[in-house]
């Protein structure tokens, strides 16, 4: 006999208004996400953010179990894909995690209604048409056949996820439904929105839509969210934090998939207790990673490190002097007509020549066209001395 479920075995889908514990954190992020937004001009913050949507890659996939290093991710974002077939695979998997943020992060792109079933199947789509065949199969843990991954296909049969028994597949319009009923931020106060993100992070998990893919999905999801609220940017991620507390992100999802613990557990199905934890725990990640993306772009400290970085590379003769004064005029302004090189260098026009030349070569500025201002430009070789920390050390 097929299970019935209705949706009411998803409540609470928030925590109850009023929670000091939570809206103090809700408003401690949106204080400090209003505060890293002001940091830098409109085209260094572009770039910035371009080197973040990497790092959200290659921690999103370091939660899947799948260790992309940076470079290979730089590569696939050049088109240079490994002979290896595994490698090449996950090369397009780090491609099409970039490419969605990078879709989400345009405004011209973005879903009005953030939490709709559309939305989501969006991003199962857009993330799904641009892996591999082979990271389109999956296999039925009751029949052992070969499931093939439609991109935005809802899955049509029933998965579990460690002690959680998915909805049956057949109900999932109705839990998507309720899911985004309850969250769309029309319906909630400003702080209730900020805690939404954190509650519908693990909602959307249990329900688990998709036969694979979830938590990438909702990962994109959350980031999706955050910018919503008006909380989230592309100069820091989330899952940074999860990543580098993976153990704790896995065991408090799971708990919060535990059913009510008595009367005094809220009135729902599942644990208010433990769904309130799991937001605590969300929000304050989201905190510890804005608070470590400030100290980084601090604009004295990151230009003192590039100062540092650039006497290092003139004393080995591999960058002219000039490239100091040229990289922090780009970090503080944003970007720089080629004819006021010369200008910020002290520096005749040829040798200001000379130094654009060489910064480019060496990937430090960009620009779009040969005679376009010049932007700067952050390859993978400098991120550990522009950006320390931002990646694990051992890389």
């Amino acid at each position: 006999m097929e299970r019935i479920e209705i949706p009411a075995l998803m409540e609470p889908l928030l925590p109850a208004e009023g929670d000091r514990r939570l809206e103090d954190l809700a408003v401690e992020l949106i204080t400090h996400a209003a505060g890293l937004a002001a940091k830098l001009p409109t085209e260094t913050v572009d770039t910035v953010a371009t080197l973040v949507r990497s790092m959200n890659c290659y921690y999103c996939n370091l939660i899947e179990g799948h260790n992309t290093h940076p470079v290979d991710i730089e590569r696939a974002l050049r088109g240079d894909y490994s002979k290896d077939s595994k490698k090449r695979d996950l090369q397009l998997e780090a491609f099409a995690h970039i490419e969605v943020q990078r879709l989400i992060d345009n405004p011209r792109v973005g879903f009005v209604d953030v939490v709709s079933w559309e939305h989501i199947k969006w991003i199962h789509r857009e993330f799904c048409k641009r892996l591999s065949p082979e990271l389109l199969k999956n296999q039925d843990p009751k029949t052992g056949l070969q499931i093939n991954i439609v991109p935005g296909e809802l899955r049509s049969g029933d998965v579990v996820i460690g002690d959680h028994l998915a909805p049956v597949a057949s109900a999932l319009p109705k839990f998507l439904a309720l899911f985004e009923a309850k969250y769309d931020p029309q319906n909630i106060s400003r702080l209730m929105r900020v805690i939404a993100v954190a509650a519908s992070h693990h909602r959307l998990l249990w329900i688990h839509p998709f036969y694979d893919g979830n938590g990438r999905v909702t990962r994109l999801f959350s980031h999706s969210f955050l910018k919503s609220v008006g909380i989230g940017s592309g100069l820091w991620s989330v899952s940074r934090g999860l990543a580098r507390n993976v153990s704790e992100y896995k065991a408090r999802l799971a708990a919060a998939d535990s059913w009510r613990e008595g009367d005094t557990d809220g009135r729902g199905s599942l644990s208010l207790t433990r769904l309130n934890e799991f937001c605590e725990f969300f929000l304050g990640t989201c905190i510890d990673q804005i608070k470590f993306m400030e100290r980084i772009l601090e604009p004295g400290t990151l230009t003192e490190r590039v100062r540092k970085y650039c006497i290092e590379q003139i004393e080995e003769k591999k960058l002219p002097r000039g490239s100091f004064e040229t990289l922090r005029e780009l970090i503080l302004s944003g970007s720089l007509p080629r004819s006021r090189i010369a200008a910020v260098t002290n520096y005749k026009e040829r040798q200001a020549r000379t130094i654009t030349s060489i910064l480019t070569e060496r990937g430090l500025v960009k620009s779009d066209s040969p005679r376009a201002d010049l932007k700067l430009n952050i390859p993978h070789e400098v991120v550990e001395e522009w950006f320390p920390k931002l990646y694990p050390q051992d890389l």
